[in-house]
C-alpha cells in the first residue's frame, strides 16, 4: 500500500507534454506509480484538478527567510517546493561572523557560519518547509575581501575571492551570481567578473546575473553579460529580464535577439522574469542623491521604510505632496536616516507588453524577485507570482498553454539549476508536487494588499509529505538543502 495516493487527476507532468489523466502514488518521499496506482492510506480524488511538480523559483532572495522564517508560507501557498537562493551577487553564504554580508544582502542579522555547509546545517536546525539550491554571490564575496572599496582588487583580494567561490562549489553551489548595479559589484570591472565565473566552470555552474544596466544601456549589458560567459566557460542565465524606464519599452526585443544569436552560436543562455509592471528592491541603492532621477522617484512606491513607516505602502510623490516637501528631498528622507539601508522600494518601470514578448520567448523561466521583508508592505510578487502566470498569462490570456507554463516552472528550471531528481511527475522522483484547479488558481496578492495568499491551490507535497492543505500550513518541515546535481 502506497503512503498517498491522487486518483483521476490531471497529470501535467513538468515535460510540456499534454496533460493525461493519471493515478500517482507516494511512497515514502518518491513517486512509486504513475498510471495504475495502488491504494493509499490517505485516498485524494482530484477530480477536476491539474497534478504538476512543485513549482521551482528560479531567483529568490530567500537565504535569510529560511532562518527567519522556515515555514516559508508565502512560497508554499503559490505552490513552490523549492527555491533558487543567492542571487543579485548576495549570498547569505559565504559569511564571517562579525561582518556578515553587505548592505542590501539576502540575511538580516549575523551569521553564526563562514560557509555554505554551516549555512546548510543552520537551515536544517529549522527545519524548513521547502527546498533551497545556492547560488555563491559576487557582492558577498568581494565585500568579505575587500570591503565597499571603490577600486579594482589586488592580485592577493581577487586570490581569496575566487578561493572563496570555488569553496562555495565545492560544497554543492549550483553557480556564481553577480548584481552589478548593486554596490559593492558595480565597482568591478568585467575582468574580475570573468575571473570569478571561471572557477563556477569546472563544476557545470551558471554564471547568473542581475546586469550592469536594464534600462538606456541593456544592450552593452547582455554583450557584456554574454562575453563573460563566453570567456569564462559558464552556461549564462540573465536575472529578471526587463527594459526599464518609458524610453526603453519595446527593447526586450532587441535583447532576445541577442540572446538567439548567441544560442545560435552554440552559446547556452536562459533567462527569467517576474509577471509584473514593477521591480523592488534597496531603495539607496537606485539613487545617485547628488543627482536623484525624478523620473524614477515618481514612479516609486515605498514597501518598508523602518525610519518613516506611515509611508509604507504609499508613493514617494504623494508623500512629497503631503509632506510639503520636494521629491529629491523625499528620496534623501527614505534613504540617508539612521536605518535609510534598509528602505524597499517599488518602482512602476516596465511595460506589460514586454512581459509578454518574454514569456513567449522559448528559453524564459520564472523567478519572483521577491524580498521577503513580511513588514511594511512587500511587492505583491512574493506571494502571487506563480499563480499570477498560471491565471492571467495561461488562463485569461493563453500566452502559454497550462503544459508550456509548467514545464517551464519546473523541469526546466530544474534541469537548468542542476536540481536532481525533482521537476517531473515520474516514478522514482522525489515527490515534490501541486494539486490546483486550473480554473480558479489565481493571485489575489495586491500592491494595497499584498500578503494574500492565492486561490486555488489545493495541496503542497514537499518531500512526500503534505506541507498545505486547502489553505492550511501543515508545519511539516519536509524541506531540504539541495547540492548542485546531487541526487537525493
Amino acid at each position: 500500500m502506497a503512503d498517498m495516493t491522487f486518483r483521476n487527476a490531471t497529470i501535467i507532468d513538468g515535460s510540456g507534454d499534454p496533460g493525461r489523466p493519471a493515478d500517482v502514488a507516494i511512497t515514502g518521499d518518491r513517486i512509486s506509480h504513475v498510471g495504475e496506482a495502488p491504494a493509499g492510506e490517505i485516498d485524494v480524488d482530484a477530480t477536476g484538478l491539474v497534478l504538476s511538480p512543485g513549482f521551482v523559483d528560479t531567483h529568490s532572495h530567500d537565504d535569510g527567510a529560511f532562518i527567519r522564517y522556515p515555514g516559508m508560507e508565502f512560497k508554499l501557498a503559490q505552490g513552490v517546493t523549492t527555491v533558487v537562493s543567492g542571487n543579485c551577487g548576495f549570498s547569505s553564504a559565504p559569511a564571517r561572523p562579525g561582518g556578515g554580508p553587505p548592505a542590501g544582502g539576502a540575511l538580516v542579522g549575523q551569521a553564526d557560519w563562514t560557509d555554505l555547509n554551516g549555512y546548510f546545517a543552520a537551515c536544517e536546525l529549522r527545519k524548513p518547509a521547502i527546498n533551497n539550491i545556492m547560488l555563491v554571490g559576487h557582492n558577498t564575496v568581494r565585500a568579505l575581501a575587500m570591503g565597499n572599496e571603490r577600486r579594482e582588487p589586488t592580485d592577493a583580494e581577487l586570490t581569496d575571492m575566487r578561493s572563496l567561490v570555488r569553496e562555495a562549489m565545492e560544497q554543492g553551489a549550483c553557480g556564481f551570481s553577480t548584481g552589478l548595479i548593486y554596490e559593492p559589484g558595480r565597482y568591478s570591472k568585467t575582468p574580475e567578473v570573468t575571473e570569478l565565473a571561471k572557477e563556477a566552470s569546472p563544476f557545470g555552474g551558471i554564471y547568473a546575473t542581475h546586469m550592469r544596466n536594464e534600462g538606456d544601456h541593456l544592450l552593452d549589458a547582455v554583450e557584456e553579460t554574454l562575453g563573460i560567459g563566453r570567456d569564462s566557460g559558464c552556461p549564462v542565465h540573465i536575472s529578471h529580464h526587463k527594459s526599464a524606464g518609458r524610453r526603453n519599452w519595446g527593447r526586450i526585443g532587441e535583447s532576445l535577439a541577442r540572446v538567439d544569436r548567441a544560442v545560435a552560436n552554440g552559446q547556452s543562455v536562459t533567462l527569467d522574469i517576474y509577471p509584473y509592471t514593477a521591480g523592488s528592491g534597496p531603495m539607496f541603492q537606485y539613487f545617485n542623491l547628488d543627482d536623484i532621477s525624478i523620473e524614477l522617484a515618481e514612479a516609486i512606491r515605498i514597501a518598508a521604510c523602518p525610519d518613516h513607516r506611515d509611508w509604507e505602502g504609499r508613493m514617494l510623490k504623494d508623500i512629497a505632496a503631503a509632506e510639503g516637501i520636494s521629491l529629491e528631498d523625499a528620496v534623501r528622507g527614505a534613504t540617508t536616516g539612521p536605518r535609510g539601508k534598509e528602505t524597499i522600494c517599488i518602482q512602476f518601470t516596465i511595460a506589460e507588453d514586454d512581459i509578454v514578448t518574454n514569456l513567449r520567448h522559448p528559453l524564459v523561466m520564472v523567478g519572483s524577485d521577491g524580498i521577503p521583508n513580511l513588514n511594511g508592505s512587500p511587492h505583491p510578487r512574493l506571494f502571487g507570482t506563480f499563480p499570477r502566470i498560471l491565471a492571467r498569462y495561461v488562463r485569461e490570456q493563453g500566452v502559454l498553454s497550462l503544459e508550456d507554463a509548467v514545464h517551464r516552472m519546473t523541469q526546466m528550471s530544474c534541469d537548468r539549476f542542476g536540481i536532481a531528481n525533482r521537476g517531473l511527475i515520474a516514478e522514482g522522483y522525489i515527490a515534490g508536487l501541486v494539486l490546483f484547479d486550473p480554473a480558479t488558481v489565481e493571485d489575489l496578492a495586491t500592491y494595497d494588499d499584498p500578503k494574500l495568499e492565492p486561490a486555488g491551490i489545493s495541496k503542497v507535497i514537499v518531500s512526500g509529505r503534505v506541507a498545505f492543505d486547502a489553505g492550511i500550513h501543515t508545519g511539516a518541515g519536509a524541506g531540504r538543502m539541495l547540492r548542485f546535481r546531487e541526487a537525493g
